[in-house]
């Protein structure tokens, strides 16, 4: 619609105070920005993720590092009395590295299909005891219901602001070191023979996921399955060199979201969730994926 599209921008660029100018710039703006923030963060964590272990099936969502900052935030929600998102994306940070640390213990020396099952039990582990602390306070499940099922809407610019330095110094440091991600790609001989320390880049790698993925789950709750659908579309476009993937990544995740959250209140009238919209297409991905792979 050529005429909204003008309103819009007249909006932002020359507000006139009228109450369609306020919707814009309270409501509509920062919930775009946050779309796009957020699938950013989760497109290029999945990349890395899945540099990193040599597993197409990795992303967050599916290996823990989502649910543990979930974990975390509504634990400091419900026992701490947090709520401010400048204090609670520190609590996101530590609940997705305590996670991930977890699932690279029960996993390590698996084949790719066996540490994705490490992050399944992890994920449903702590998702039941996130469920568990909802479901016995009611005040706390009032204040995130709709945070935890990956909703974008109610986002203010103070949060996205809050949160943006965190997300910005972790993408800045994952795209200088793009390099080093396509080395680790080969797997850990390959990157070894070239001189690379895998141990090193590896837990360089895990600092910036739990940046990016502690980032988005702190604004915008655990949505899954951008950083796995992303990074494939990203390698299918451009190939494997990640100097090329991780920008195509991170295009490709804020795309994503911002169409999931966009689409169904276009096409349909109703508001739902991004998290939900993102699940119902990336389940039957996952499964395509897993039946291409050996086990």
């Amino acid at each position: 619609d050529p005429e909204g599209g003008s309103n819009l921008l007249a909006a932002l660029v020359a507000p006139a105070g009228e109450r369609d100018d306020l919707v814009v710039a309270t409501v509509r703006l920062p919930r775009v920005l946050a779309a796009i923030a957020v699938g950013a963060a989760l497109g290029v964590a999945g990349a890395i993720m899945q540099a990193m272990t040599a597993n197409p099936l990795a992303e967050p969502g599916l290996l823990g590092v989502n649910a543990g900052a979930a974990f975390g935030v509504v634990v400091a929600i419900a026992f701490l009395d947090v709520s401010a998102v400048g204090a609670l994306v520190w609590v996101a940070f530590l609940g997705a590295a305590l996670a991930a640390a977890l699932v690279a213990t029960l996993g390590r020396g698996a084949t790719p299909i066996r540490i994705v099952l490490a992050g399944v039990v992890v994920t449903t582990f702590l998702g039941a005891l996130t469920a568990s602390i909802l479901v016995l306070d009611a005040q706390t499940l009032e204040a995130v219901r709709l945070w935890t099922a990956g909703s974008l809407a109610g986002r203010r610019m103070s949060e996205i602001g809050a949160v943006l330095p965190y997300l910005l110094l972790a993408l800045g440091a994952s795209l200088l070191a793009a390099r080093h991600f396509t080395t680790m790609s080969l797997g850990a001989d390959a990157a070894a023979a070239l001189g690379q320390s895998p141990a090193l880049w590896r837990a360089g790698g895990a600092a910036m996921v739990v940046g990016l993925a502690g980032s988005a789950v702190a604004l915008a709750g655990p949505i899954g399955f951008v950083g796995l659908l992303a990074p494939h579309l990203a390698r299918r476009t451009v190939g494997g060199d990640y100097r090329r993937v991780l920008p195509v990544a991170m295009l490709a995740g804020a795309t994503l979201t911002l169409a999931a959250d966009t689409l169904p209140r276009a096409l349909f009238g109703r508001d739902v969730p991004a998290g939900v919209t993102l699940a119902l297409i990336g389940a039957p991905v996952l499964v395509w994926i897993a039946r291409r792979r050996p086990a």
